[in-house]
């Protein structure tokens, strides 16, 4: 039997397949509003065959959004929009889940293919924040450094957005820890110069993620998994490393977390990431067998013979595809059949599966 077509059970949730697509932003919603193009796009892919789909980092507050036409969750009306694309997920035998964010200090910038440069306040804009008053690179405003007052508001954006997760029926979520956002930037010595007890030491920069992780657990329903992505390292010199995202993965598994989607990179433009096939696997390894807890690769996955190694192999417990899925929707449906998995087809579509072939 196929690694890659074994389910995986993660609390009462059981995923088909090891498959998961990995949460990649549109840039396509009004005012924090999923719309059509969503529900196509997380549809489709859930019609693929993907055991897990992972909608895009949702922002947990307005200004926590990393552009003017991202999603979000800090209303129950936005739960109330997000509902019809769960469903359908799920209706299509995958799990639905969302991806709960905070950009931080990379916020209020514009969408990719406009060049992604930051939108000024008096254009749809907003000022950003952070831990530290440092700008994320030249032409980017210097973020508002959030008090440690203000910080439980954080804290309990994430609580509220798990909530409204699961009353849209999502059956997972996961903790957007990566890519240089809020809770990333907390993590790391090169953004978070704080001297209160969110800053220092590596116990006192992991405080909030914690934090939020506790209460997205709490607020969660209990049968259904977390999940949190992380950057692995920093690609720098004395910015986060794996020796540090291990001490975190543990503490992560303690507050409840279920599995750890191990990325990297995203903190600062200047950093040099060696872009290969399957170049993160090793973070999810060697997470998985120190920390003693799930683990998801991701990153430049094509092939399944491929994914199949890193599973069979034991490196990681799920493979998450990004690229892959945007260029076929029905990766899943492809790679079972050069894996030699007989999975059935959508009764739509049983013309154009092997067997109707």
């Amino acid at each position: 039997m196929s690694a890659l077509f074994q389910p995986l059970r993660l609390r009462e949730t059981t995923l088909r397949n090891r498959i998961a697509v990995s949460p990649m932003c549109q840039y396509s919603a009004h005012d924090g509003v999923p719309t059509e193009w969503h529900l196509v796009h997380l549809g489709s892919r859930a019609v693929g065959g993907a055991g897990l789909v992972v909608a895009e980092a949702s922002a947990v507050t307005p200004e926590g959004r990393i552009s003017p036409d991202d999603t979000g969750l800090w209303s129950d009306a936005l739960a109330e929009a997000w509902a019809p694309v769960a469903r359908f997920v799920a209706e299509q035998g995958a799990v639905p889940g969302i991806q709960l964010a905070h950009a931080g200090r990379k916020a209020s910038t514009d969408v990719p293919w406009r060049g992604g440069r930051p939108v000024a306040e008096d254009a749809r804009g907003w000022r950003p924040v952070g831990p530290s008053p440092l700008a994320f690179g030249e032409g980017y405003p210097v973020p508002r450094e959030l008090s440690t007052d203000e910080l439980p508001a954080v804290v309990g954006a994430f609580r509220d957005a798990a909530r409204r997760a699961a009353q849209a029926g999502f059956e997972t979520v996961e903790i957007h820890m990566a890519h240089g956002y809020l809770l990333h930037q907390f993590l790391s010595p090169l953004t978070n110069l704080r001297t209160d007890e969110y800053g220092g030491t590596i116990e006192n920069r992991m405080r909030l993620p914690l934090e939020v992780a506790r209460a997205v657990r709490e607020a969660f329903p209990v049968e259904r998994p977390v999940l949190a992505r992380i950057s692995a390292t920093d690609w720098v010199e004395g910015g986060w490393d794996l020796e540090q995202s291990v001490v975190l993965a543990r503490a992560l598994r303690e507050a409840g977390v279920d599995l750890v989607d191990c990325s990297s990179g995203g903190l600062v433009p200047h950093a040099k990431v060696p872009l290969a096939p399957g170049y993160q696997v090793p973070f999810a390894e060697a997470i998985r067998a120190r920390a003693g807890v799930m683990t998801g690769a991701v990153g430049l996955i094509r092939e399944p013979a491929q994914a199949e190694a890193v599973l069979a192999s034991g490196k990681a417990d799920l493979v998450l595809l990004a690229r892959e899925m945007l260029r076929d929707p029905y990766w899943p449906l492809h790679a079972a059949r050069g894996l030699g998995v007989d999975l059935r087809w959508p009764d739509q579509y049983l013309r154009a599966s092997p067997a109707g072939s």
